[in-house]
């Protein structure tokens, strides 16, 4: 077997790690999210609730038994100042419930994140929306939805790719983060439809071919973006800085703001589908 063939295998194996914890995850957060909750508030005034903690725990006993030289970087434990090191060349990043506020208002569109970053790219990455029974994959020239049961087993699957370009664009927006930048993108797009979802959704909606752009004019962390990136990544979708730049991963001691933190960005499926 050739090394490429190699990396292949090794890549698919990992995806397929990564949806069994993100499926676990997704257990976790429904028991609670039926059973109900408490909200707390973190140090930055976010909210954070049992299953965001418990996910968590799910997600990074399973990444550590599995992959136990790969660093993790994971929202919870970064909120709590536990970071790795150094973070050449792979790491995980870990969202456990992106979406919070989705969770807490009881709207179905929160996930589970979890990518895994090389050299400052997501190229693996599991997103599980376990409310809407959806949960989406993607390596390297290979994107798919997985369709699951109640009790967060794969039910089937198919592969999933960016549409093609139209005149008019759907333009996904964040449902809890709208800004006034945000407003002043879309209206570069007359008659464009907007639709709007929480969560690391938007990504998938780019992936799955269901939209064309989404615009983020406002803060999100890596944990928040890297494993619908690399979804949308694999399924011929591409992210931006708004200096044309592809968004990076692993960012720390940035001068303008704190380790992880992303610039402002456009995700797009027209304009490289095909």
């Amino acid at each position: 077997m050739d090394a490429g063939a190699d990396v292949a295998e090794r890549e698919a194996a990992i995806v397929a790690r990564l949806e069994e914890l993100a499926l676990a995850a997704g257990g976790v957060i429904m028991e609670i999210y039926q059973t109900g909750f408490d909200v707390e508030r973190k140090s930055d005034c976010s909210p954070v609730t049992e299953a965001d903690r418990l996910a968590e725990a799910v997600i990074l006993k399973g990444l550590r038994e599995s992959y136990p030289d790969t660093p993790i970087v994971a929202e919870e434990e970064a909120s709590a100042g536990r970071l790795p090191g150094r973070l050449d060349g792979e790491f995980f990043l870990v969202d456990p419930l992106d979406g919070t506020k989705e969770f807490i208002n009881r709207r179905n569109d929160f996930t589970v994140n979890i990518a895994l970053v090389r050299q400052g790219v997501p190229v693996l990455g599991a997103v599980y929306a376990p409310a809407k029974t959806a949960l989406y994959s993607g390596r390297p020239g290979q994107a798919e939805l997985l369709v699951t049961t109640p009790d967060h087993r794969v039910e089937s699957r198919k592969a999933i790719k960016v549409r093609e370009p139209r005149d008019v664009p759907t333009v996904v927006a964040s449902r809890s983060h709208r800004t006034p930048e945000t407003d002043a993108f879309i209206a570069k797009f007359p008659g464009a439809e907007i639709v709007s979802v929480g969560s690391s959704l938007k990504f998938c909606l780019l992936a799955e071919g269901a939209a064309d752009l989404y615009p983020r004019f406002g803060r999100t962390m890596e944990w928040d973006t890297a494993a619908g990136d690399a979804v949308l990544r694999a399924a011929g979708g591409r992210t931006l800085t708004l200096e044309g730049e592809p968004l990076t991963y692993g960012k720390r001691n940035q001068p303008d703001d704190t380790d992880f933190a992303n610039p402002f960005f456009v995700s797009e499926a027209w304009a490289v589908a095909g």
